[in-house]
């Protein structure tokens, strides 16, 4: 009766398909699992409460908690000051052509990689501003804009909304699969083999600096050709830029500077307090810490900044806590994911892998695994529901057969990085077709062509590992 433990993901991964939402799937499952180990009417429903408290009783899950929440409240504070529409009214003023404005898009990640859908927000209007400046359709411009969001995101180890998640869910596959390791070192090791945000990379740098296109910029909605349309005006075209706002880039500059300086400050003065020196005093077991103090500390100082400065306490604690309820959707999702982690343990779900899927080819498990993530990905469009579904999933079997963990990691992390690219879905489609003006769905057939090339491309390189590894 093993084969039970594998009931409650089979029923995530159906459900989310079918609904296409994902945190009621994972509530779902979480149910099944505690009906599964107690299954009586009242009981089974307390058992899956326990779950879910016993998620976010560790220690490090609320490190996380509040890291997501208090970096969400940062973005927010930016926001109210004016930081991003500051951005965008400077670089609009600033930016002649072209050539200058893909610069930008590239250059502005150093500050700005903290979340997808922050780079585009503060990305797009700008592109939105320079349409007719620039010899591309609109949905080659969201295309070049939105290779800069996730498939970057996802490879920068630092000082981002996704390290901690994507660290958390490694951690918890880790301890499903009964196997040890450092969740964040794993992470690194796992960058490189990422081929689908690498692959999405390349081919956006090549439509910012070598693509040669003769047709000028057009309405996807209506597919003619207007390029003194009102629709260009970047004021109004998010809350962000809104006129209400006012314009200053220095707010969105140095409060993200900060967190990136105090995070690496904290994770070398972290490393020396455990006796460890040069490069390893950054790279340690505190990480997660660092980036809790950091995100808190930037917080605290840019408050004081703006209080100095005339702004409002009140206002600013609205901001705080509005922009971290943005987040609370997150954390929900996490909140589940932990619940269903603990359920899985509580069915013996390793044991079930390691019994049932030991006579897959260990080489093969990244290839198959990342197949398997791109559907999934692509029809709920959520690349952290796909990590918490699939990430548990993958390790497991990994360390069943015997595959490399790390590359299986990159795989899983890969496929997600898929869905929230090319998907109707997904969260940064939507964001990016509101800015622009674009139809949602005729703009993710334009992605998915490309997408899907990357695709096969990363698919290849996974089944030539297997000859190496």
């Amino acid at each position: 009766m093993q084969w039970i433990s594998i009931i409650p993901f089979l029923v995530v991964i159906g459900t989310a398909i079918w609904t296409k939402q994902v945190i009621p799937s994972l509530l779902f499952a979480v149910i099944i699992a505690g009906y599964l180990v107690d299954p009586h009417l009242l009981s089974g429903l307390t058992t899956a409460l326990d779950f879910i408290i016993q998620g976010l009783s560790d220690s490090n899950n609320l490190k996380i908690i509040i890291f997501l929440y208090t970096f969400s409240a940062l973005i927010g504070l930016i926001k109210m000051s004016g930081g991003i529409k500051g951005f965008v009214q400077a670089a609009t003023a600033r930016i002649k052509d072209k050539r200058g404005a893909f610069i930008l898009t590239w250059l502005s990640s150093v500050g700005t990689f903290s979340a997808p859908s922050f780079r585009i927000v503060t990305i797009a209007p700008v592109m939105k501003a320079m349409r007719t400046k620039v010899p591309m359709t609109k949905q080659e411009l969201g295309f070049v804009i939105e290779t800069t969001a996730s498939p970057l995101v996802v490879i920068i180890p630092v000082a981002t909304a996704f390290v901690g998640y994507m660290t958390s869910v490694i951690e918890l596959s880790l301890q499903q699969a009964g196997t040890s390791g450092d969740a964040y070192l794993l992470y690194l090791k796992s960058i490189p083999f990422n081929f689908f945000a690498l692959a999405m990379l390349l081919l956006g740098f090549y439509l910012s600096f070598f693509h040669r296109s003769k047709t000028q910029a057009t309405n996807a909605e209506e597919g003619s050709l207007n390029p003194e349309e009102d629709d260009d005006q970047w004021e109004d075209c998010h809350p962000a830029v809104t006129k209400e706002l006012p314009a200053r880039p220095w707010n969105l500059i140095v409060p993200l500077a900060g967190v990136i300086v105090f995070t690496f400050i904290l994770m070398f003065m972290l490393g020396r307090e455990n006796n460890q020196t040069g490069f390893q005093a950054l790279i340690n077991a505190n990480v997660l810490d660092a980036m809790v103090l950091a995100v808190i500390l930037t917080v605290i100082l840019f408050v004081i900044y703006l209080k100095i400065g005339q702004l409002s306490l009140r206002k600013m604690m609205d901001s705080i806590i509005d922009g971290g309820n943005d987040m609370m959707g997150v954390i929900l999702l996490l909140a589940l994911v932990w619940g269903l982690g603990k359920g899985s343990e509580a069915l013996n779900f390793a044991e079930t892998i390691s019994s049932s899927f030991a006579w897959i080819p260990g080489q093969f498990v990244a290839v198959i695994v990342f197949l398997l993530g791109c559907g999934l990905s692509y029809f709920i469009g959520s690349s952290w529901g796909t990590w918490g579904i699939l990430m548990p999933v993958g390790i497991s079997i990994a360390t069943a057969a015997g595959s490399p963990i790390p590359i299986v990691i990159g795989a899983v992390f890969a496929s997600g990085t898929f869905g929230a690219f090319s998907s109707p879905l997904s969260d940064n489609t939507n964001t990016t077709a509101g800015i622009l003006n674009l139809n949602v769905i005729k703009y993710a057939k334009f992605k998915l062509k490309p997408a899907l090339i990357a695709v096969a491309i990363s698919a290849c390189l996974y089944f030539s590992l297997s000859f190496f590894t």
